[in-house]
Formats: C-alpha cells, structure tokens, sequence
C-alpha cells in the first residue's frame, strides 16, 4: 500500500450522533435497533477514530491431524486499507463453539474503527450479558490479538512497542517440556538445554489422584519430582504441573515433602475453582504457587490475587481475553508483587501474541510452550506457515518479532493443506471405581 494513500486513510471521519434505543418496561430488553452502516454506537466515536474499518471477519478452523483434540482456531480480521490481522482463539475440546461464537462477535465489528481496540472489548464482553466462559473468552481473545496486530501494523511498530517494551531486546525467557523419565535421558536433556542455554524446564507428575491418596502413589509422585532434581541438577529450574490431579489433602502433602528441591513452582495443586483450598495449600509451603491457565478475563484473577493465594500468574491469551485482558491481568499482579509466567498450549499466533506481553511486562518471570528441547513436527509446519521457526528459543530466550504488529504474514492458501477435522474431545480419565478423575 502506498504510504500517501494510507496515511489519508487515517483522517478523521465527521462526527455523527446516536441515541440509545428505548428500553422496555422491564428494563431487560431493548426495542429492535435499525439497520446501521456499522456497529451499534459506532457513530459517537467517529471524531476520535480514523477512517480505517473492518470490512470481514473470517475464522478457520485447522487441525494438523483429523484426530486432534486442540485444532487450531484463527482468526483473520479485514479492513478498507488491505491491512489484515491475525489473532488465535483455541480452545481445547471446543473448537466448533469457538468458531460459532467469533462469528456472533462478527455483527459487533463489521463497519467500525479496528483502532479503537479497548472499545471493541468492552463491548463483546459487557454486551454479551453473561459474563464470558471459555469459549467466549477464546472468541475474544482471538479477535482482540487480531485488533492489536492491526494496531500495530496502522502505526508501523510491533506490538511490544505499543505497550511500552521491550524490557530486554535479547528477548523473553522461556521453557520447554520434559520429554524424558529415565535418569538417563534426563541428564541427556540437561546437557541439551545448557548448550541451548535453556535455563527452565516443566514437568508433571504421574498418576492420578483420589481425594485422599495411598502412601504409594505419594511416594511414586514425590521419587518422580526427585529424579526430576537429582539429574538435571541445581542450575536448571523445574515448574512441576500437578494439572489440578491432586486434591488439597493430597497437594498439601506433595508440596510439602518437596520444599529441599527448591521448585520454581508448582502448578495447580488442586482445582482452579477452589481459591481458599489454593489458599490453604500455599500457607503450608514456602514452594511458589502457580495458577491461571483456565482464567477468563483479568476480573476472574482478582480472588486469587486479592487472597494472597499464589506467587506466580499464569494466564493465557488464547482464552483470558487476549493481549488486552492478559496485559490487565499483569498490571494488577504487578501491583500485589506477583509475578507472570502466562500459559502457551494452542498454535502459533497465540503464542507469539504472548512473547509481545511478556516484552513490557515489568512483572515477567518466564514463558511457556508446549513443546520439547527437540523441534516437534508441528513447529515445522508453524515455519512452514509463518517463514521462521515460531516459538524456538536462542540462547535460552523466545526473540522478539521486528516487523509491525504481531511480527509474522500469513495467508488463507497456506492453511488449506490443514483442513478442520471438526471439533474432538478431549481426555476422558476415569478411575478403578469409574468415579472421575482430573487431569
């Protein structure tokens, strides 16, 4: 696009006024609204917006293999200026929900400013009546990574910059999965991440778990967390995922019989839901406590943060909102001396959206992917897609994106080759007694 034309493109358009429908007499209800070139209450914000506007929104559904439970779930965003933004909505076991729900998010977008991006999520979110779920808040989430990529790409910077970083140009500090359980091939993978200068790994724990345990399985889980230490040695640091499998009684246990190995967190120990049970956990422990992978909004993380219940902040943009409830999140942690470590389990887009985040975050520990120390076949596809390696680290750290917005190009056509294998449960755990079981 030629610089003139854009920068023209930007002005701002007249003013025009609006008036809110008339309410019924129950108050919860309003009268049907007329036909409008664009989104209800668009029109008040015309003297501060610019002239750019959406003019389509599309969502792909694309599953690397016909059985995968996690099929990713983009979402593209078009304007009158040919700037196009990308933004990832996955949701795990609910792809086809998303997919419907970002197209009921279409009518709330189609004809208005992509620049006014706290705007548009205050009207998805507060406009929706009941508050967001996840799949909602995977929905928005995608839209609104797809707004900021816009944002970025109008104003020429990547978003990092827009927020205020980077907070180390050298890029965010990352970790990998543990995809070894021999002392063998642990110490193998200790060699690997030190020559990568990978410093942090994450694990879990084996087994699943009753409500109150027998000493076997705890000690199977406590031996796994030591072997963990013994052979990666005092240098690497370990995030230990519990994946809310173990009940408070249970965790309490765990955790408590694990402080020697000088954890950098663990993660979930019991059911998000249960923040005073979280509570109780940590005041028996001096290990971090990390939760927030299943958080819908910023307003979902105020419990946890008010309580004092965790150390560690772990969000995902996937489903939390997108950059700009992550982004929230993060600043009311950073007032209550919380640190973020924000999940990453989808596809790409989300995951470099995050890397944007954690570059301005004061308050950044580290980042998740759900990947290994080795190259999986899914990060060649994600190179294949976007024409570098997506989500790798260099010297231990995840490199900041250069080009405006969210730093990548891709096309329709290079999704194709992927077509959406429909929506897949996913795991299904039960235990001896066929009680349900978490995972």
């Amino acid at each position: 696009m030629i610089r003139r034309h854009f920068l023209s493109g930007l002005g701002i358009a007249g003013a025009a006024g609006s008036r809110l429908p008339a309410a019924d007499g129950c108050g919860c209800a309003l009268a049907p609204q007329a036909a409008m070139s664009g989104p209800v209450g668009a029109a008040a914000l015309h003297s501060v917006g610019t002239k750019v506007r959406i003019t389509g929104v599309k969502v792909f559904g694309v599953s690397l293999t016909p059985d995968s439970d996690r099929p990713y779930v983009f979402v593209k965003i078009e304007t009158n200026q040919g700037v196009v933004g990308w933004g990832e909505a996955t949701l795990e076991g609910k792809a086809g929900a998303v997919i419907a729900c970002v197209d009921d998010f279409k009518e709330f977008l189609t004809g208005a400013d992509p620049m006014l991006v706290e705007h548009h999520w205050q009207s998805m979110y507060v406009h929706s009546f009941y508050r967001a779920g996840p799949v909602m808040g995977s929905a928005m989430s995608g839209i609104d990574q797809a707004l900021w990529d816009i944002r970025g790409k109008l104003l020429g910077m990547p978003v990092y910059k827009l927020l205020g970083g980077p907070s180390d140009p050298a890029g965010v500090r990352g970790y990998y999965h543990v995809r070894a359980g021999t002392p063998e091939a642990l110490q193998k993978l200790r060699d690997q991440a030190k020559s990568l200068g990978v410093t942090c790994v994450k694990t879990g724990i084996p087994l699943y778990y009753e409500w109150i345990e027998t000493n076997t399985k705890i000690n199977r889980a406590v031996k796994h967390m030591q072997m963990m230490r013994e052979n990666l040695g005092p240098d690497i640091d370990i995030g230990v995922d519990f994946h809310a499998k173990t009940s408070p009684s249970v965790a309490a246990i765990l955790i408590k019989e694990v402080e020697p190995l000088n954890l950098l967190f663990v993660e979930e120990p019991c059911p998000p839901e249960n923040v005073k049970a979280m509570a109780r956990i940590a005041r028996r422990s001096t290990t971090p406590i990390a939760t927030g992978e299943r958080a819908v909004a910023h307003f979902s993380c105020r419990e946890l943060i008010e309580l004092g219940v965790i150390d560690i902040l772990q969000c995902d943009i996937n489903h939390v909102g997108g950059i700009t409830a992550l982004w929230k999140a993060g600043a009311i942690a950073e007032a209550s001396g919380i640190s973020m470590a924000p999940h990453a389990c989808e596809g790409p887009i989300g995951g470099l959206a995050t890397v944007h985040v954690d570059a301005a975050t004061p308050n950044f520990l580290v980042q998740e992917i759900c990947s290994g120390i080795e190259p999986e076949t899914k990060e060649k596809v994600w190179e294949e897609w976007l024409g570098f390696p997506a989500m790798r680290m260099v010297k231990g750290k995840f490199p900041l994106p250069t080009k405006p917005g969210l730093g990548f190009d891709l096309t329709e056509d290079a999704l194709k080759r992927y077509p959406f294998g429909g929506t897949r449960p996913m795991a299904r755990v039960f235990h001896d007694d066929g009680s349900v079981a978490e995972w």
